[in-house]
């Protein structure tokens, strides 16, 4: 199994366990909360919404990461989305290590 593959079974995983929050304005939130600790952006998202999540990552120490496309994101979490915010610190850790 790649690590792609295993990103996405993860990102599923944290979906349906409950600890993510989807959408642009939702994932925002959680970052200036801080309650996010893993932000995942498509990377064909829009340029403006890239700036957008990265600004606010960069000012709230959030890592943000865009290592799959939109298509990949929305199949992973069941929906169709361009920015996933992970809330529970160990499907943070277990994502970011796969992101290394």
């Amino acid at each position: 199994m790649s690590d792609k593959e295993r990103l996405m079974n993860l990102l599923g995983l944290a979906q349906r366990a409950g600890k993510t929050e989807t959408g642009t304005d939702f994932v925002l939130t959680a970052i200036q909360q801080q309650k996010a600790r893993l932000v995942i952006i498509a990377s064909d998202a829009s340029a403006n919404l890239s700036k957008k999540i990265n600004d606010k990552g960069n000012f709230y120490k959030v890592q943000v990461a865009s290592p799959i496309t939109g298509a990949e994101l929305s199949t992973a979490v069941g929906h169709k989305r361009s920015v996933i915010a992970i809330m529970d610190p160990g499907f943070a850790k277990a994502i970011a290590k796969l992101l290394q």
